[in-house]
Protein backbone atom coordinates (compact mmCIF):
# COMPACT_ATOMS: atom_id res chain seq x y z
CA UNK A 1 0.00 0.00 0.00
CA UNK A 2 1.49 3.28 -0.93
CA UNK A 3 2.16 6.22 1.82
CA UNK A 4 1.19 9.92 1.37
CA UNK A 5 1.89 12.19 3.98
CA UNK A 6 -0.40 15.74 3.69
CA UNK A 7 0.78 18.57 5.85
CA UNK A 8 -0.90 21.61 5.03
CA UNK A 9 -1.49 24.94 5.81
CA UNK A 10 -4.18 26.04 3.35
CA UNK A 11 -7.25 23.04 3.46
CA UNK A 12 -8.90 23.99 0.80
CA UNK A 13 -9.40 20.59 -0.95
CA UNK A 14 -7.49 18.86 1.34
CA UNK A 15 -10.59 16.73 2.48
CA UNK A 16 -11.74 15.80 -1.07
CA UNK A 17 -8.01 14.82 -1.94
CA UNK A 18 -7.17 12.28 0.66
CA UNK A 19 -10.48 10.60 0.29
CA UNK A 20 -9.89 10.16 -2.89
CA UNK A 21 -6.41 8.51 -2.14
CA UNK A 22 -8.17 6.50 0.56
CA UNK A 23 -10.50 5.10 -2.21
CA UNK A 24 -7.67 4.29 -4.21
CA UNK A 25 -6.13 2.52 -1.84
CA UNK A 26 -3.45 4.74 -0.10
CA UNK A 27 -2.15 4.84 3.26
CA UNK A 28 -2.95 8.49 5.17
CA UNK A 29 -0.12 9.88 7.33
CA UNK A 30 -0.69 13.36 8.64
CA UNK A 31 0.03 15.67 11.84
CA UNK A 32 -1.81 18.61 13.74
CA UNK A 33 -4.36 20.54 11.94
CA UNK A 34 -4.69 18.46 9.02
CA UNK A 35 -4.73 15.41 10.55
CA UNK A 36 -7.92 16.64 12.64
CA UNK A 37 -9.49 17.93 9.51
CA UNK A 38 -9.00 14.36 7.65
CA UNK A 39 -10.42 12.38 10.86
CA UNK A 40 -13.27 14.50 11.49
CA UNK A 41 -14.55 13.65 7.86
CA UNK A 42 -14.62 10.23 8.38
CA UNK A 43 -11.35 9.23 6.71
CA UNK A 44 -8.77 6.95 8.02
CA UNK A 45 -5.53 8.62 8.66
CA UNK A 46 -1.88 7.74 10.87
CA UNK A 47 -1.18 10.42 12.94
CA UNK A 48 2.50 11.36 12.37
CA UNK A 49 2.89 11.10 16.22
CA UNK A 50 2.51 6.70 16.11
CA UNK A 51 5.30 6.68 13.49
CA UNK A 52 7.95 8.60 15.16
CA UNK A 53 7.22 8.06 19.13
CA UNK A 54 6.99 11.29 19.58
CA UNK A 55 4.21 14.50 19.31
CA UNK A 56 5.11 18.48 18.93
CA UNK A 57 7.39 19.37 21.14
CA UNK A 58 9.12 23.22 21.60
CA UNK A 59 5.68 24.63 20.63
CA UNK A 60 5.15 23.09 17.72
CA UNK A 61 8.46 23.47 15.82
CA UNK A 62 9.41 20.25 15.77
CA UNK A 63 7.01 18.11 14.45
CA UNK A 64 7.87 15.72 10.91
CA UNK A 65 11.62 16.09 11.55
CA UNK A 66 12.37 12.64 12.20
CA UNK A 67 14.52 10.04 10.61
CA UNK A 68 11.30 7.74 10.17
CA UNK A 69 9.67 10.37 8.33
CA UNK A 70 12.95 11.82 6.18
CA UNK A 71 14.13 8.66 5.58
CA UNK A 72 10.76 7.10 4.39
CA UNK A 73 11.35 10.83 1.63
CA UNK A 74 14.75 10.49 1.14
CA UNK A 75 15.23 6.72 0.73
CA UNK A 76 16.31 5.15 -2.63
CA UNK A 77 14.21 2.02 -2.90
CA UNK A 78 16.10 1.25 -5.59
CA UNK A 79 19.18 1.01 -3.50
CA UNK A 80 19.59 -2.71 -1.79
CA UNK A 81 21.94 -0.88 1.20
CA UNK A 82 19.15 1.88 1.81
CA UNK A 83 16.54 -0.75 1.62
CA UNK A 84 18.56 -2.70 4.38
CA UNK A 85 18.88 0.51 6.39
CA UNK A 86 15.23 0.89 6.04
CA UNK A 87 14.57 -2.66 7.58
CA UNK A 88 17.25 -1.88 10.34
CA UNK A 89 15.53 1.35 11.56
CA UNK A 90 12.14 0.61 10.86
CA UNK A 91 11.47 3.29 8.22
CA UNK A 92 8.62 2.70 5.51
CA UNK A 93 9.11 4.35 2.52
CA UNK A 94 6.40 7.44 1.66
CA UNK A 95 5.69 7.89 -2.03
CA UNK A 96 3.54 11.35 -2.27
CA UNK A 97 4.24 14.15 0.07
CA UNK A 98 1.08 17.34 0.05
CA UNK A 99 2.44 20.08 1.85
CA UNK A 100 1.86 23.67 0.95
CA UNK A 101 3.87 26.46 3.49
CA UNK A 102 3.06 28.83 6.07
CA UNK A 103 1.85 32.56 4.80
CA UNK A 104 5.09 34.01 5.41
CA UNK A 105 4.90 36.58 2.74
CA UNK A 106 1.58 38.25 4.13
CA UNK A 107 2.20 38.43 7.61
CA UNK A 108 5.78 38.09 8.26
CA UNK A 109 6.86 36.96 12.11
CA UNK A 110 9.53 34.41 13.60
CA UNK A 111 6.75 31.60 13.86
CA UNK A 112 5.97 31.74 10.47
CA UNK A 113 9.01 30.72 9.02
CA UNK A 114 8.27 27.50 7.68
CA UNK A 115 11.14 24.76 8.85
CA UNK A 116 9.47 21.45 8.94
CA UNK A 117 6.99 22.39 5.46
CA UNK A 118 10.24 22.82 3.24
CA UNK A 119 12.36 20.06 4.90
CA UNK A 120 9.74 17.60 3.95
CA UNK A 121 9.32 19.45 0.65
CA UNK A 122 12.82 19.87 -0.88
CA UNK A 123 13.67 15.83 0.68
CA UNK A 124 10.52 14.73 -1.49
CA UNK A 125 11.54 16.77 -4.29
CA UNK A 126 14.94 15.72 -4.43
CA UNK A 127 13.94 12.08 -4.25
CA UNK A 128 11.70 12.67 -7.22
CA UNK A 129 12.55 9.39 -8.66
CA UNK A 130 10.76 7.56 -6.07
CA UNK A 131 8.13 10.23 -4.24
CA UNK A 132 5.55 13.08 -6.00
CA UNK A 133 5.48 16.17 -3.99
CA UNK A 134 2.37 18.59 -4.64
CA UNK A 135 2.31 22.62 -3.03
CA UNK A 136 0.00 23.48 -4.84
CA UNK A 137 -3.91 23.43 -4.40
CA UNK A 138 -4.45 23.39 -8.29
CA UNK A 139 -2.45 20.37 -8.96
CA UNK A 140 -4.82 17.94 -6.84
CA UNK A 141 -7.05 17.01 -9.54
CA UNK A 142 -4.22 16.34 -12.35
CA UNK A 143 -2.14 14.26 -9.72
CA UNK A 144 -5.36 12.16 -8.65
CA UNK A 145 -5.85 12.16 -12.76
CA UNK A 146 -2.25 10.37 -13.14
CA UNK A 147 -2.68 8.06 -10.32
CA UNK A 148 -6.10 6.31 -11.36
CA UNK A 149 -3.80 6.15 -15.42
CA UNK A 150 -1.08 4.61 -13.71
CA UNK A 151 0.57 7.97 -15.34
CA UNK A 152 2.24 9.25 -12.18
CA UNK A 153 5.51 8.61 -13.54
CA UNK A 154 9.36 9.96 -13.25
CA UNK A 155 8.81 12.84 -15.73
CA UNK A 156 5.54 14.23 -13.73
CA UNK A 157 6.94 13.81 -10.37
CA UNK A 158 9.90 15.75 -11.85
CA UNK A 159 8.04 18.86 -13.44
CA UNK A 160 6.13 18.64 -9.91
CA UNK A 161 9.58 18.87 -8.09
CA UNK A 162 11.04 22.01 -10.08
CA UNK A 163 7.75 23.93 -8.99
CA UNK A 164 8.37 22.61 -5.18
CA UNK A 165 12.04 24.25 -5.43
CA UNK A 166 10.38 27.21 -6.88
CA UNK A 167 8.09 27.81 -4.08
CA UNK A 168 10.88 27.00 -1.33
CA UNK A 169 13.62 29.27 -3.36
CA UNK A 170 11.07 32.01 -3.56
CA UNK A 171 10.11 31.45 0.11
CA UNK A 172 13.60 31.47 1.50
CA UNK A 173 14.28 35.15 -0.57
CA UNK A 174 11.14 35.99 1.28
CA UNK A 175 11.94 35.28 4.62
CA UNK A 176 16.19 36.91 3.71
CA UNK A 177 14.60 39.92 2.35
CA UNK A 178 12.65 40.42 5.55
CA UNK A 179 15.53 39.40 8.33
CA UNK A 180 18.10 41.57 6.38
CA UNK A 181 15.28 44.63 6.57
CA UNK A 182 16.68 45.56 9.76
CA UNK A 183 20.61 45.57 9.29
CA UNK A 184 22.38 48.56 10.37
CA UNK A 185 24.45 49.25 7.54
CA UNK A 186 22.44 51.19 5.26
CA UNK A 187 24.84 49.75 2.17
CA UNK A 188 24.04 46.40 3.56
CA UNK A 189 20.32 46.61 3.89
CA UNK A 190 19.78 48.27 0.55
CA UNK A 191 21.94 46.91 -1.45
CA UNK A 192 22.83 42.77 0.13
CA UNK A 193 26.21 41.47 -0.54
CA UNK A 194 24.01 38.34 -2.33
CA UNK A 195 20.70 39.47 -4.25
CA UNK A 196 17.90 36.64 -4.07
CA UNK A 197 15.70 37.81 -7.15
CA UNK A 198 12.67 35.06 -7.41
CA UNK A 199 10.00 35.90 -10.06
CA UNK A 200 6.69 34.14 -9.54
CA UNK A 201 5.23 34.39 -13.45
CA UNK A 202 2.21 36.25 -12.88
CA UNK A 203 0.93 36.62 -16.83
CA UNK A 204 2.34 35.08 -20.01
CA UNK A 205 2.07 38.25 -22.30
CA UNK A 206 0.63 38.51 -26.29
CA UNK A 207 4.31 38.93 -27.33
CA UNK A 208 7.87 40.41 -25.77
CA UNK A 209 8.93 44.19 -27.41
CA UNK A 210 8.31 42.80 -30.77
CA UNK A 211 6.04 39.73 -32.29
CA UNK A 212 8.62 37.45 -32.50
CA UNK A 213 9.98 37.90 -28.98
CA UNK A 214 7.87 36.06 -26.20
CA UNK A 215 7.41 37.99 -22.88
CA UNK A 216 5.79 37.43 -19.57
CA UNK A 217 5.19 39.46 -16.25
CA UNK A 218 6.75 38.25 -13.27
CA UNK A 219 5.64 39.41 -9.73
CA UNK A 220 8.13 39.50 -6.46
CA UNK A 221 6.74 37.48 -3.76
CA UNK A 222 6.08 39.23 -0.66
CA UNK A 223 5.30 42.68 -2.23
CA UNK A 224 2.25 44.43 -2.98
CA UNK A 225 1.82 45.37 -6.63
CA UNK A 226 -1.15 47.40 -8.25
CA UNK A 227 -1.26 44.54 -10.95
CA UNK A 228 -2.32 41.83 -8.54
CA UNK A 229 -5.46 43.69 -8.57
CA UNK A 230 -6.05 45.40 -11.31
CA UNK A 231 -8.96 44.08 -13.61
CA UNK A 232 -8.87 43.78 -17.55
CA UNK A 233 -12.71 44.65 -18.15
CA UNK A 234 -11.97 44.82 -22.23
CA UNK A 235 -10.20 44.34 -24.94
CA UNK A 236 -7.00 41.80 -26.01
CA UNK A 237 -5.00 40.32 -23.88
CA UNK A 238 -1.53 42.89 -23.09
CA UNK A 239 1.68 42.93 -24.54
CA UNK A 240 5.54 43.32 -23.25
CA UNK A 241 5.40 47.02 -24.18
CA UNK A 242 1.60 47.27 -23.18
CA UNK A 243 2.56 46.28 -19.55
CA UNK A 244 5.56 48.42 -19.94
CA UNK A 245 4.10 51.86 -21.35
CA UNK A 246 1.22 51.18 -18.55
CA UNK A 247 3.00 50.78 -15.59
CA UNK A 248 5.27 54.18 -16.81
CA UNK A 249 1.62 55.98 -17.43
CA UNK A 250 0.19 55.04 -13.87
CA UNK A 251 3.33 55.82 -11.74
CA UNK A 252 3.44 59.14 -13.32
CA UNK A 253 -0.22 60.11 -12.74
CA UNK A 254 -0.52 58.99 -9.49
CA UNK A 255 2.19 61.74 -8.54
CA UNK A 256 -0.71 64.67 -8.73
CA UNK A 257 -3.10 64.90 -6.80
CA UNK A 258 -5.33 67.55 -9.03
CA UNK A 259 -7.55 65.63 -11.64
CA UNK A 260 -4.72 64.55 -14.08
CA UNK A 261 -4.19 63.11 -17.06
CA UNK A 262 -0.92 61.30 -18.80
CA UNK A 263 -0.33 59.97 -22.20
CA UNK A 264 2.28 57.79 -22.93
CA UNK A 265 4.05 56.63 -26.08
CA UNK A 266 6.86 53.98 -25.51
CA UNK A 267 7.62 54.95 -22.05
CA UNK A 268 7.51 59.02 -22.26
CA UNK A 269 4.80 60.98 -21.80
CA UNK A 270 3.56 62.72 -25.02
CA UNK A 271 0.72 64.52 -22.80
CA UNK A 272 0.75 65.73 -18.75
CA UNK A 273 -2.10 68.30 -17.64
CA UNK A 274 -4.24 68.64 -14.29
CA UNK A 275 -7.49 70.42 -14.13
CA UNK A 276 -10.62 71.13 -12.72
CA UNK A 277 -12.01 68.09 -13.95
CA UNK A 278 -10.93 64.34 -15.62
CA UNK A 279 -12.44 65.51 -18.38
CA UNK A 280 -10.54 69.05 -18.76
CA UNK A 281 -7.32 67.12 -17.86
CA UNK A 282 -7.73 64.26 -20.58
CA UNK A 283 -8.32 67.07 -22.98
CA UNK A 284 -5.80 69.27 -22.23
CA UNK A 285 -3.15 66.24 -21.99
CA UNK A 286 -4.37 64.76 -25.33
CA UNK A 287 -3.95 68.22 -26.70
CA UNK A 288 -0.28 68.92 -25.97
CA UNK A 289 0.47 66.11 -28.94
CA UNK A 290 -2.09 64.55 -30.62
CA UNK A 291 0.24 63.08 -33.23
CA UNK A 292 2.30 61.00 -30.63
CA UNK A 293 -0.95 60.61 -28.54
CA UNK A 294 -2.12 57.81 -31.80
CA UNK A 295 -1.92 53.98 -30.95
CA UNK A 296 -0.80 55.04 -26.78
CA UNK A 297 -1.47 54.26 -23.42
CA UNK A 298 -3.63 57.03 -21.40
CA UNK A 299 -3.80 57.00 -17.31
CA UNK A 300 -6.13 59.18 -15.47
CA UNK A 301 -6.25 59.78 -11.74
CA UNK A 302 -10.13 60.41 -11.32
CA UNK A 303 -12.71 57.39 -12.94
CA UNK A 304 -13.60 57.67 -16.34
CA UNK A 305 -16.66 59.72 -16.97
CA UNK A 306 -18.84 59.54 -20.00
CA UNK A 307 -18.05 62.64 -21.71
CA UNK A 308 -13.90 61.82 -20.92
CA UNK A 309 -15.08 58.54 -22.61
CA UNK A 310 -16.25 60.00 -25.68
CA UNK A 311 -13.63 61.98 -25.89
CA UNK A 312 -10.83 58.91 -25.76
CA UNK A 313 -13.21 57.24 -28.65
CA UNK A 314 -12.52 59.57 -31.15
CA UNK A 315 -8.63 58.26 -31.56
CA UNK A 316 -6.80 54.89 -31.49
CA UNK A 317 -5.89 54.02 -28.12
CA UNK A 318 -3.96 50.83 -26.93
CA UNK A 319 -4.89 50.71 -23.42
CA UNK A 320 -6.86 53.30 -20.49
CA UNK A 321 -5.99 52.47 -16.62
CA UNK A 322 -7.89 54.41 -14.33
CA UNK A 323 -9.34 53.98 -10.43
CA UNK A 324 -12.79 53.20 -11.96
CA UNK A 325 -15.34 53.61 -14.97
CA UNK A 326 -18.88 55.10 -15.15
CA UNK A 327 -21.62 52.88 -16.85
CA UNK A 328 -21.92 54.88 -19.60
CA UNK A 329 -17.83 55.33 -19.93
CA UNK A 330 -18.07 50.97 -20.23
CA UNK A 331 -20.68 50.93 -22.58
CA UNK A 332 -18.67 53.78 -24.87
CA UNK A 333 -14.88 52.31 -24.84
CA UNK A 334 -16.10 48.45 -24.83
CA UNK A 335 -17.54 48.84 -28.13
CA UNK A 336 -13.99 49.16 -29.07
CA UNK A 337 -12.96 45.49 -28.69
CA UNK A 338 -9.33 45.59 -28.63
CA UNK A 339 -9.05 48.72 -26.67
CA UNK A 340 -7.88 47.59 -22.99
CA UNK A 341 -9.49 48.87 -19.97
CA UNK A 342 -7.97 48.32 -16.54
CA UNK A 343 -9.37 49.20 -13.29
CA UNK A 344 -6.09 49.82 -10.97
CA UNK A 345 -5.75 51.10 -7.44
CA UNK A 346 -3.09 53.68 -6.65
CA UNK A 347 0.45 52.08 -6.92
CA UNK A 348 2.08 50.78 -4.07
CA UNK A 349 5.46 51.53 -4.74
CA UNK A 350 6.89 48.77 -2.18
CA UNK A 351 10.23 47.49 -4.35
CA UNK A 352 13.28 49.95 -3.23
CA UNK A 353 15.13 48.72 -6.47
CA UNK A 354 15.65 48.65 -9.87
CA UNK A 355 16.64 45.90 -11.74
CA UNK A 356 18.11 45.84 -15.31
CA UNK A 357 19.77 42.67 -17.41
CA UNK A 358 23.55 43.46 -17.95
CA UNK A 359 26.01 40.53 -19.77
CA UNK A 360 26.44 37.87 -17.81
CA UNK A 361 24.77 39.94 -14.66
CA UNK A 362 22.48 42.54 -12.97
CA UNK A 363 22.88 46.27 -12.72
CA UNK A 364 20.59 47.36 -9.37
CA UNK A 365 20.41 50.65 -7.91
CA UNK A 366 17.54 52.26 -5.35
CA UNK A 367 14.44 53.58 -7.15
CA UNK A 368 14.46 57.40 -7.86
CA UNK A 369 11.80 59.76 -5.92
CA UNK A 370 10.84 63.39 -6.43
CA UNK A 371 10.59 63.41 -2.94
CA UNK A 372 13.20 66.56 -2.26
CA UNK A 373 12.02 68.98 0.23
CA UNK A 374 11.46 72.06 -1.21
CA UNK A 375 12.59 74.04 1.32
CA UNK A 376 15.92 73.10 0.02
CA UNK A 377 14.90 74.26 -3.68
CA UNK A 378 16.64 78.09 -4.23
CA UNK A 379 15.97 80.81 -6.48
CA UNK A 380 19.36 81.53 -8.17
CA UNK A 381 17.98 84.51 -10.29
CA UNK A 382 17.63 87.99 -9.49
CA UNK A 383 13.88 87.30 -10.23
CA UNK A 384 11.40 84.62 -8.40
CA UNK A 385 8.89 82.87 -9.75
CA UNK A 386 5.10 83.92 -9.57
CA UNK A 387 2.69 81.59 -8.11
CA UNK A 388 1.29 80.32 -11.48
CA UNK A 389 5.61 79.92 -12.70
CA UNK A 390 6.08 78.02 -9.77
CA UNK A 391 3.04 75.63 -9.76
CA UNK A 392 3.84 75.02 -13.52
CA UNK A 393 7.68 74.47 -12.23
CA UNK A 394 7.02 71.82 -10.03
CA UNK A 395 4.99 70.36 -12.58
CA UNK A 396 7.44 70.47 -15.38
CA UNK A 397 10.30 69.09 -12.82
CA UNK A 398 7.90 65.98 -11.98
CA UNK A 399 7.40 65.40 -15.39
CA UNK A 400 11.10 65.63 -16.70
CA UNK A 401 11.96 63.06 -13.83
CA UNK A 402 10.06 60.52 -15.75
CA UNK A 403 11.11 61.42 -19.03
CA UNK A 404 13.72 59.74 -21.05
CA UNK A 405 17.37 62.14 -20.12
CA UNK A 406 18.19 64.10 -21.68
CA UNK A 407 14.94 65.72 -20.99
CA UNK A 408 13.62 69.12 -21.71
CA UNK A 409 9.70 69.88 -20.57
CA UNK A 410 7.55 72.87 -21.02
CA UNK A 411 4.71 73.64 -18.83
CA UNK A 412 2.04 76.18 -19.29
CA UNK A 413 -1.15 76.70 -16.90
CA UNK A 414 -1.07 73.15 -15.78
CA UNK A 415 -0.39 71.42 -19.18
CA UNK A 416 2.53 70.19 -20.05
CA UNK A 417 2.77 71.83 -24.04
CA UNK A 418 6.35 70.38 -24.76
CA UNK A 419 8.15 67.27 -23.80
CA UNK A 420 11.65 66.53 -25.22
CA UNK A 421 13.67 63.20 -23.97
CA UNK A 422 16.17 60.89 -24.77
CA UNK A 423 18.41 62.80 -26.78
CA UNK A 424 22.25 62.97 -26.88
CA UNK A 425 22.50 66.70 -25.91
CA UNK A 426 20.58 69.15 -24.13
CA UNK A 427 19.44 71.79 -26.86
CA UNK A 428 18.48 69.26 -29.43
CA UNK A 429 15.88 68.14 -26.48
CA UNK A 430 15.30 71.73 -26.14
CA UNK A 431 14.38 71.99 -29.76
CA UNK A 432 11.98 69.25 -29.95
CA UNK A 433 9.85 70.23 -26.73
CA UNK A 434 9.72 73.99 -28.51
CA UNK A 435 8.71 72.54 -32.02
CA UNK A 436 6.04 70.71 -30.03
CA UNK A 437 4.69 73.10 -27.97
CA UNK A 438 4.45 75.59 -31.25
CA UNK A 439 2.55 78.38 -30.21
CA UNK A 440 1.85 77.48 -26.73
CA UNK A 441 5.53 77.80 -25.92
CA UNK A 442 5.18 82.18 -25.03
CA UNK A 443 4.76 82.18 -21.58
CA UNK A 444 5.42 78.62 -20.63
CA UNK A 445 8.35 77.14 -18.17
CA UNK A 446 10.84 75.02 -18.66
CA UNK A 447 12.49 71.46 -16.46
CA UNK A 448 15.86 69.79 -17.14
CA UNK A 449 16.43 67.27 -15.70
CA UNK A 450 20.51 67.77 -15.19
CA UNK A 451 22.39 70.97 -15.41
CA UNK A 452 22.85 72.76 -18.02
CA UNK A 453 26.68 72.37 -18.97
CA UNK A 454 26.58 75.55 -21.30
CA UNK A 455 24.00 78.55 -21.45
CA UNK A 456 22.76 77.49 -25.57
CA UNK A 457 19.86 75.63 -24.00
CA UNK A 458 18.98 78.93 -21.79
CA UNK A 459 19.55 81.13 -24.80
CA UNK A 460 17.23 78.56 -27.00
CA UNK A 461 14.50 78.24 -24.45
CA UNK A 462 14.17 82.54 -23.63
CA UNK A 463 14.39 82.79 -27.16
CA UNK A 464 11.10 80.79 -27.71
CA UNK A 465 9.85 82.65 -24.81
CA UNK A 466 10.08 80.45 -21.97
CA UNK A 467 9.89 82.56 -18.84
CA UNK A 468 10.90 80.61 -15.84
CA UNK A 469 13.49 77.60 -15.11
CA UNK A 470 14.01 74.64 -12.74
CA UNK A 471 17.38 72.84 -12.82
CA UNK A 472 19.19 70.76 -10.92
CA UNK A 473 22.28 72.75 -11.09
CA UNK A 474 26.11 71.49 -10.26
CA UNK A 475 27.63 72.43 -13.41
CA UNK A 476 31.05 74.35 -13.32
CA UNK A 477 29.51 76.74 -15.49
CA UNK A 478 26.50 77.23 -13.59
CA UNK A 479 27.38 81.00 -12.99
CA UNK A 480 27.54 81.16 -16.79
CA UNK A 481 23.56 79.53 -16.98
CA UNK A 482 22.26 81.99 -13.88
CA UNK A 483 23.77 85.22 -16.10
CA UNK A 484 22.06 83.84 -19.52
CA UNK A 485 18.96 83.60 -17.48
CA UNK A 486 19.47 86.77 -15.64
CA UNK A 487 20.19 88.67 -18.85
CA UNK A 488 16.69 87.24 -20.61
CA UNK A 489 14.77 88.06 -17.52
CA UNK A 490 14.12 84.68 -16.59
CA UNK A 491 13.34 83.21 -13.02
CA UNK A 492 15.53 80.25 -12.00
CA UNK A 493 15.20 77.43 -9.40
CA UNK A 494 17.85 75.41 -8.94
CA UNK A 495 16.77 72.08 -6.51
CA UNK A 496 20.24 70.87 -6.04
CA UNK A 497 19.29 66.61 -6.72
CA UNK A 498 19.49 65.39 -10.33
CA UNK A 499 16.80 63.29 -11.91
CA UNK A 500 18.32 61.29 -15.44
CA UNK A 501 16.43 58.56 -16.12
CA UNK A 502 17.96 56.19 -18.90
Amino acid sequence: MPRALLSVYDKNGIVEFAEALHELGWELLSSGGTAKVIADNGIPVVDVAEITGLGPILDHRVVTLHPKIHGGLLADIANPAHVAEMLQYGIEPISLVVVNLYPFTTDPSIELIDIGGPAMVRAAAKNHAHVGVIVDVSDYDGVLDLIRHNDFDVVARRQLAAKAFRITSAYDAAVAAWMGSDIESSIDATLPPVLTVVGERDEILRYGENPHQVGARYRLPGLRSWWDSALQLNGKEMSYLNVFDTEAAWQLVNKFDAPAAVVVKHANACGVATGESIDDAYRAAHAADPVSAFGGIIALNRAVTDDTARAIAEIFTEVVVAPGFSAGALEILCAKPSLRLLEATAPFNENALQVRSIDGGLLVQTTDEVDEPLDLYTVATDRTPTDTEWTDLLLAWQVAAATWSNAIVLVKNGIAIGIGGGQPNRVDAARIAIGRAANNVVGSVAASDAFFPFRDTIDELAKAGVTAIIQPGGSVRDAESIAAANEHGLAMVVTGVRHFRH
